[in-house]
C-alpha cells in the first residue's frame, strides 16, 4: 500500500445518519498550488548558510525556484547589487538561479568570499533566499618550531601539546607514529578534545621518537604534520645508574620510584569552570586527571539525572556527551577523578543558549477573491528572537500600503482580499545566535476544484489493518470533500470511517465487507470534480507451524520447521535469519521448503533462528533458541553408505499421480544428501529400472507422476557423501489405468521402392508409451495436388505400411496416428512424401562443347523437362573417351570417363584432357533411379601441346674426342614435333659446370654423334623435344670421354719418382702441422685462417663472382634451365645399357658429391672448408671461394 500522510487533524462522523462531508477549514497551505496554476515564487532549492567551498573547485552557489509564469533570478553580494554580466568568471544556469563561478582555469576563491542572497521574482512576488556567507575552506601548515626531546622519570605525568593550525572547516586531530599507525590509548593515555595527548602517568614502554600530531581537513582532502617529539621515560635503576657514573646528587629526581599520589586534574584547570553550548547540537564536558594508580573518572548532574538515551561516554569516561541538548539540560555537572588515594572534584556550570527555532513557520496561503486569512510566524529561542516582516523582500514597514492587511505582532491579519494583492511575504526571527527566513505567500485565485490523486488507484490492506484512501485536492475557495462507496453512489454514513483536512478516507478496521470502489467529490462555489478508488482486502500472512526450541549435540544435525498460511493472490517470501542477522554464508546450513537445516552443528551456531514471511503487505515471524551441548563420549564412528530405505508405501493414488513414502535407513555417520527414486514397468520391461526423480536427503515423501496403463513398482535409494546405497525392496505394484496415446510415432516417411508404389514408414511408440492395450497405427494417403480425400488403413504394431499402383513419382501427403483400445492420440502432423521413381524418359538436347585449351573443355546443354525426369532430378552426368589410333584401338578396350554435375546445372568443365586428341562424349540425366537415355555423340579436338620428355636417352661408342647419342621419342608428343635441342657442359674434378653448348637436331633423328670433345672428360647433357607450342621436359645424362694412354702412362711414371715421393710427403707434413696449429689456437679461443675467412663470408654458398674469373658469368641467364643443370648423384653413373629413364634424371645439389657429405667440428667451421664441395646448379654460377679438398690439392700438381 503507497504510504498515507496522516493528518493531525480527524473529524469522526456521529452516531446520526448525516453524510460523511469534510468541511475543510482555510489551511490549503498543506497542498502544493499545481504549477499549471499563476502563483508566486518559491525557493526551492538553495545552498547552506554558512558554504564552506574547496578553493581547487569552481564554486556554485544554488538557488532554484518554482513560479508560474517562472520567476527570474537577481542576486546581491555583501548587501549590494551583484552584477553578473560584469564578471567573465561568473555565470547562471538557464532557467535557474545558480551562479558557478570559474576559478579553475583562473581566479582566487578568496576574491569571492561574502555574504550572497538569491531573489525569485514574476509578476506575483519575490522570494528570497537565506544569506548565504561562502567562505573557502583552508588547510594551512604547522608552524616551524624546534621541539626539544623530553626525558622524565617513570611515573610522572606529561601533556604533549598538538595545537593544530586553524583552519577551515576545524582539523581532526589524531596521533600516530612514522609508520602511520595510530599511538595506542588507555584510561592511562589518551587525546583530549583540544588535540593534546594527556598521560596520567608515563612507562618506560612510552618512550619512542615519533609522537606525531595530525590534522586531517576533510574539505580539501589534506592531512598535516606535527613535527615528531621525542620522549624518553627513565626507570629507577637507569637514574641510579647515571646519578653514580656521574657523582651527582642524589636528590635529583628524588633517585627513587615515583611515589604513589592522589589524582589532580590536567584539563580543566581549578574546581569549576563554565560551559555554553546550543540547543540541538551535542554537549561534550572532558575532565582529564593525573595520578598514580591511573584514576578511574565518574560523572553526576547536581540536582536531576543524566537523560537516559541521550547520554553517551567517550574517551574512556573522560567525555561525557549529551545529544540533541536542550535548555532543560542546563545545570551543574561534576567529574569525579578518583584512586585508592583519594578523589578529586570538579564542576562544570553549563548553560544552553538557542538559536531562533520554529514553533509555527508560515505556510502559503491560497484565498479566493473577498476571503479572509492570516499568516502566522512564531519561533522561540534563548534569547527570545525579533520577529521582522518583509514582503517580496523589502521591510514591510517601507512597503506599499496594502489596506486589506493588518500587521499584529508574530502575525498578519488579511481580510476581503483582491487579486492584485497576491504577494510574497517572509518572516525572520533573529536573536545573537542566529536567524530563520521562510518565505510564504498569499495567492488570490479563483479556481473550481480539481482531484491531484490519480484515478482508479488500486489500494490492497491486510484485514483488521487500517486503509487509507488518498484524495489529493485543489480549488478556490477552498472545496468540501466528499466520500461515496459502491457503484450507486451511497453515501458513507457509518461511523467506522475517519477523515483527514488532506481528504484522506481513514478505515481504521479494513474487513473483507470493505472490499469495493470508493467515490471521493470535491465541491465548492465554482464547481465539482471527483475521482474513483479501488481497496480489496487480503488475508493476513500466518505462520500455522512455528519452529522448536532444540537442544542438540555439537556435531549433530537440526532442523527448523516453518509453514505458513498465505492470501492466495499474494506470493510470500521466507527468510530465516540468526540472531536477527543473515545465515552464515556455509554449506552447513540449508532452506528447503518449510525446513531450515544446520548439519554438523557447532558451538557458534547456538542463539535464536527466527523464520521471517513477508509479502508485498505484511511480515510476521516466529522464532525459536537453539542451544548447543557436548556430545556424550561415544566411540569413534565408522563412516560408511547409507543402509536402504524401508517401510515403502504408496498413498494418494491418482490415474497419473502417487505419493510415494519411506523411511530412511541409517546414515552411518554421513548426512544423506538425497533420495533417488527409480521405477520398473512390470507390464513392458520385467526387470528393468528407470529412474524417476530425486529429492532432497530431508524428505521422505515424494509426488510422482505417472504414465497411463503402466505396472509400477517403486525403489529408493539413498546417497551421502561416501557413496550410495542398495535399493530398497520394492514397494507394492500398481497398475494405471489405460488411457488413449498422448503422442503419435515420429519420423514418418513416405518414399517409393518401385514406379508403382509408395512405401510408408514411421518410428513406432514402445509399450510405455502406449498408454493402453491394443496398440495400432491408422495410416492415411493422399495426393498432394489431387482432389481425393484420405485413404486410410489400420495396421497393427508395424513400423511399415506398403500402397501400391500408384502413378510415378507423384507427391502424397501422409499421416500416422496412433490409437489403442481406449481411443486416438492427437491429430497427427502431416508430411509429405512421393511414390516410387522410374528412369529418365528425354535425354538432353543441343550439347555444345567449346575447347577452352589444349586439357580443357567446356560443355553446355539444355535442360530436359521436369516431367520426363520422372524422379528426383540428382544432375546430369558427362561420359567422355578419347578416340584411339587402330593399332592402339585393337589392343584395348576404350576407357570412358564420367563427371556427374549435381542439380539442374546445364553446363560443365572437362579437365585433364590429352592434347592433340579427338574425343567424343554424351550428355545423361540422373534421377534416384538412374541414368536416363543418352544423347548424341559429340566430338571434339583438342589442340596441340608441349611434349613429353624423350622416353630414354643413352651414350654408345665414347672416344676420346666424341659420345654418340641414341634416343627413343617422346611417349607423348602432344602434337607435331619440330626438332629436339641438345645441351650439355662439361664438368671439372671439382665439380664445376663448364660452358654450356646449345645444339639444334632435326625431329627425324634418332641418334647423334658429337665430335671434338676433349679427352678423359665428364660431360652432362640435357635433351628435350619441341613442338609449334613449346619445349617440352628435359631428360639429362652423363658420360666421359675416353683417356689417352700416353698421359696415363707418364702419370704413372712421375709419381714412381722419388723425388715426387719426397715432395708428396713434405706437403702432407705440412698440412699436418697447420692442422694441429689450427687445433691449437682454436682451444685457446683465437682466429686461425679458416676461421676469419668464415667470419668474413659466413655462407660460401652465396659470395660474388671473382672479376678475374669470368669463365661460366655468362650462363646465369639460363634460368629455365636450372633445375636441369644439376650434377647427378653420386652412384647415379650411366648403367651398362647406357639408358636413363626420365624419372630417374631428377639430381639433387644435396647428394652430389666426392663421398661423405661436408663434415664439421664443434664449431662448424674447420673441416668444412677441406671437405668435398657440393656442386653448384650452373645458373646460379660455379666460381667457389673455397680452397680445394686436399686430394684435389694433390691431383692438381700430376
Amino acid at each position: 500500500m503507497p504510504p498515507l500522510k496522516i493528518m493531525p487533524k480527524k473529524k469522526h462522523l456521529s452516531a446520526g445518519r448525516v453524510p460523511l462531508i469534510l468541511f475543510l477549514c482555510q489551511m490549503i497551505g498543506a497542498l502544493d498550488v499545481p504549477l499549471d496554476l499563476v502563483q508566486p515564487p518559491t525557493i526551492t532549492q538553495q545552498s547552506p548558510k554558512d558554504y564552506i567551498v574547496d578553493p581547487r573547485e569552481n564554486i556554485v552557489i544554488q538557488c532554484e525556484a518554482k513560479g508560474k509564469p517562472p520567476p527570474s533570478f537577481s542576486w546581491t553580494r555583501n548587501g549590494t547589487h551583484f552584477d553578473i554580466d560584469k564578471d567573465p568568471l561568473v555565470t547562471m544556469k538557464p532557467g535557474s538561479g545558480t551562479l558557478v563561478i570559474n576559478i579553475i582555469t583562473e581566479g582566487k576563491a578568496e576574491t569571492y568570499e561574502g555574504v550572497y542572497q538569491c531573489t525569485a521574482r514574476n509578476e506575483r512576488g519575490a522570494a528570497v533566499s537565506n544569506n548565504i556567507v561562502v567562505r573557502p575552506s583552508r588547510s594551512p601548515l604547522w608552524t616551524k618550531e624546534r621541539l626539544e626531546p623530553i626525558t622524565l622519570r617513570n611515573g610522572q605525568s606529561l601533556v604533549l601539546p598538538c595545537r593544530p593550525p586553524i583552519g577551515l572547516p576545524p582539523a581532526i586531530i589524531f596521533w600516530m607514529d612514522n609508520s602511520f599507525q595510530r599511538l595506542p590509548q588507555s584510561e592511562r593515555v589518551s587525546q583530549g578534545l583540544n588535540g593534546d595527548l594527556y598521560f596520567s602517568n608515563v612507562l618506560p614502554e612510552d618512550t619512542r621518537e615519533d609522537y606525531i600530531c595530525y590534522a586531517r581537513f576533510n574539505h580539501t582532502q589534506t592531512i598535516q604534520q606535527k613535527q615528531p617529539i621525542s620522549l624518553k621515560v627513565i626507570s629507577v635503576d637507569e637514574l641510579n645508574d647515571t646519578i653514580a657514573a656521574n657523582l651527582s646528587d642524589t636528590e635529583f629526581y628524588g633517585a627513587k620510584p615515583s611515589k604513589e599520589r592522589p589524582p589532580t586534574f590536567l584539563t580543566p584547570e581549578g574546581n569549576e569552570s563554565l560551559k555554553e553550548e546550543l540547543r540541538g547540537n551535542v554537549l561534550s564536558l572532558e575532565c582529564i586527571a593525573e595520578g598514580l594508580p591511573t584514576p578511574i573518572i565518574y560523572w553526576i548532574k547536581e540536582d536531576g539525572t543524566l537523560p537516559v538515551n541521550r547520554t553517551f561516554y567517550r574517551n574512556f569516561k573522560k567525555t561525557l556527551q549529551i545529544t540533541q541538548v536542550t535548555e532543560a539540560d542546563s545545570g551543574n555537572y561534576q567529574c569525579i577523578a578518583k584512586n585508592p588515594l583519594g578523589a578529586v572534584h570538579h564542576t562544570i556550570a553549563v548553560t544552553v543558549k538557542a538559536a531562533p527555532y520554529w514553533i509555527a513557520a508560515p505556510q502559503n496561503l491560497v484565498l479566493s477573491p473577498g476571503e479572509n486569512g492570516t499568516l502566522i510566524c512564531r519561533a522561540n529561542g534563548n534569547p527570545k528572537p525579533r520577529i521582522a516582516w518583509l514582503t517580496n523582500g523589502v521591510p514591510i514597514e517601507i512597503a506599499p500600503e496594502d489596506p486589506s492587511r493588518k500587521i499584529d505582532g508574530d502575525t498578519i491579519i488579511f481580510s476581503n482580499v483582491q487579486e492584485r494583492l497576491s504577494a510574497v511575504y517572509q518572516c525572520n526571527a533573529s536573536n545573537e545566535y542566529g536567524y530563520l527566513l521562510a518565505n510564504a505567500f498569499v495567492n488570490v485565485l479563483a479556481e473550481p476544484p480539481r482531484i491531484l490523486t490519480s484515478a482508479n488507484i488500486l489500494y490492497q490492506v491486510i484485514a483488521n489493518r487500517p486503509a487509507f484512501l488518498d484524495c489529493a485536492f485543489f480549488g478556490s475557495p477552498l472545496p468540501t470533500i466528499e466520500w461515496f462507496k459502491g457503484t450507486k453512489g451511497s453515501a458513507l454514513h457509518e461511523d467506522i470511517y475517519v477523515l483527514h483536512d488532506n481528504g484522506t478516507l481513514e478505515i481504521p478496521v479494513a474487513q473483507k465487507d470493505s472490499t469495493g470502489t470508493y467515490t471521493c467529490v470535491a465541491r465548492n462555489k465554482l464547481g465539482m470534480a471527483k475521482n474513483e478508488v479501488h481497496l480489496e482486502i487480503k488475508d493476513p500472512t500466518k505462520i500455522i507451524k512455528q519452529p522448536e526450541h532444540a537442544v542438540v549435540q555439537r556435531g549433530s544435525k537440526v532442523s527448523f520447521e516453518c509453514k505458513v498460511k498465505h492470501d492466495h493472490t499474494l506470493i510470500p517470501t521466507i527468510v530465516w535469519l540468526k540472531d536477527h542477522g543473515e545465515l552464515p554464508n556455509e554449506e552447513r546450513f540449508s532452506v528447503d521448503k518449510d525446513h531450515l537445516v544446520v548439519t554438523d552443528v557447532s558451538d557458534d551456531d547456538g542463539g535464536t533462528y527466527t523464520c521471517a514471511a513477508n509479502t508485498t503487505l505484511d511480515r510476521v515471524s516466529a522464532s525459536a533458541v537453539l542451544r548447543v551441548v557436548a556430545p556424550t563420549p561415544t566411540p569413534a564412528p565408522i563412516y560408511d553408505v547409507p543402509n536402504p530405505p524401508f517401510d515403502l508405501e504408496l498413498t494418494n493414488q491418482l490415474d497419473k499421480s502417487v505419493q510415494l513414502t519411506w523411511t530412511p535407513g541409517d546414515d552411518n555417520n554421513s548426512p544423506i544428501t538425497k533420495f533417488i527414486i527409480e521405477y520398473e514397468d512390470a507390464m513392458h520391461e520385467a526387470g528393468v529400472w528407470h529412474h524417476q526423480a530425486e529429492v532432497s536427503g530431508t524428505q521422505t515423501t515424494a509426488q510422482l507422476k505417472l504414465s497411463p496403463y503402466v505396472n509400477y513398482s517403486f525403489r529408493v535409494m539413498a546417497e551421502n557423501n561416501i557413496g550410495r546405497s542398495v535399493p530398497s525392496e520394492a514397494s507394492e505394484q500398481y497398475l494405471t489405468k489405460a488411457a488413449e496415446p498422448d503422442q503419435n510415432p515420429t519420423a514418418v516417411e513416405g518414399l517409393g521402392t518401385e514406379p508403382d508404389n509408395l512405401v510408408i514408414t514411421w518410428k513406432p511408440l514402445n509399450g510405455f508409451e502406449s498408454n493402453g492395450p491394443g496398440l495400432q497405427y491408422k495410416v492415411s494417403w493422399r495426393q498432394k495436388d489431387g482432389d481425393d480425400e484420405w485413404t486410410s488403413v489400420v495396421v497393427a504394431n508395424v513400423s511399415k505400411y506398403i500402397v501400391s499402383g500408384t502413378p510415378t513419382f507423384v507427391p502424397y501427403l501422409i499421416k500416422v496416428q496412433a490409437l489403442n483400445d481406449v481411443g486416438f492420440a492427437p491429430e497427427p502432423a502431416v508430411v509429405m512424401g512421393h511414390s516410387g521413381e522410374d528412369l529418365p524418359m528425354v535425354a538432353p538436347g543441343n550439347v555444345r562443347v567449346n575447347v577452352v585449351n589444349s586439357t580443357l573443355a567446356e560443355v553446355h546443354w539444355d535442360p530436359v523437362p521436369l516431367k520426363s525426369v520422372r524422379g528426383h532430378l540428382q544432375g546430369y552426368r558427362i561420359y567422355y573417351w578419347k578416340v584411339q589410333s587402330s593399332s592402339k584401338r585393337n589392343r584395348r578396350h576404350i576407357e570412358k570417363k564420367i563427371l556427374t554435375f549435381q542439380g539442374s546445372k546445364t553446363h560443365g568443365m572437362l579437365p585433364g584432357l590429352q592434347p592433340y586428341s579427338h574425343y567424343f562424349l554424351n550428355v545423361r540425366v540422373v534421377n534416384g533411379k538412374g541414368e536416363g537415355p543418352a544423347s548424341s555423340d559429340r566430338g571434339f579436338h583438342t589442340p596441340e601441346g608441349v611434349p613429353s620428355a624423350p622416353s630414354s636417352l643413352k651414350i654408345v661408342n665414347p672416344t676420346l674426342d666424341s659420345l654418340t647419342l641414341e634416343w627413343d621419342p617422346p611417349s607423348h608428343p602432344n602434337g607435331v614435333l619440330t626438332e629436339y635441342t641438345l645441351k650439355y657442359q662439361p664438368i671439372n674434378s671439382t665439380h664445376e659446370l663448364g660452358p654450356l653448348v646449345d645444339l639444334k637436331i632435326p625431329a627425324n633423328k634418332t641418334r647423334w654423334t658429337l665430335k671434338n670433345l676433349n679427352f678423359s672428360t665428364r660431360y652432362k647433357f640435357y635433351f628435350y623435344a619441341q613442338t609449334s607450342v613449346g619445349s617440352g621436359s628435359q631428360i639429362t645424362e652423363e658420360a666421359i670421354t675416353t683417356v689417352d694412354e700416353a698421359m696415363a702412362s707418364r702419370q704413372v711414371d712421375i709419381a714412381t719418382q722419388g723425388w715426387f715421393i719426397g715432395l708428396m710427403c713434405a706437403v702432407a707434413l705440412l698440412i699436418l702441422i697447420l692442422l694441429i696449429v689450427c687445433f691449437v689456437r682454436r682451444n685457446k679461443g683465437g682466429k686461425y685462417p679458416v676461421k676469419e675467412k668464415e667470419d668474413a663470408h659466413a655462407d660460401p654458398e652465396i659470395q660474388p663472382m671473382k672479376e678475374d674469373d669470368g669463365t661460366f658469368g655468362e650462363y646465369r641467364s639460363f634460368e629455365s634451365d636450372a633445375e636441369d643443370h644439376k650434377p647427378l648423384k653420386k652412384g647415379s653413373r650411366t648403367p651398362s645399357d647406357r639408358t636413363v629413364k626420365k624419372e630417374d634424371s631428377d639430381d639433387s645439389l644435396v647428394d652430389y658429391g666426392e663421398g661423405v657429405n661436408g663434415q664439421f667440428n664443434e664449431d662448424g667451421s674447420f673441416i668444412g672448408q677441406y671437405s668435398g664441395k657440393k656442386e653448384k646448379e650452373p645458373a646460379e654460377g660455379n666460381e667457389s671461394s673455397e680452397a680445394p679438398s686436399p686430394v684435389n690439392a694433390m691431383n692438381s700438381f700430376v
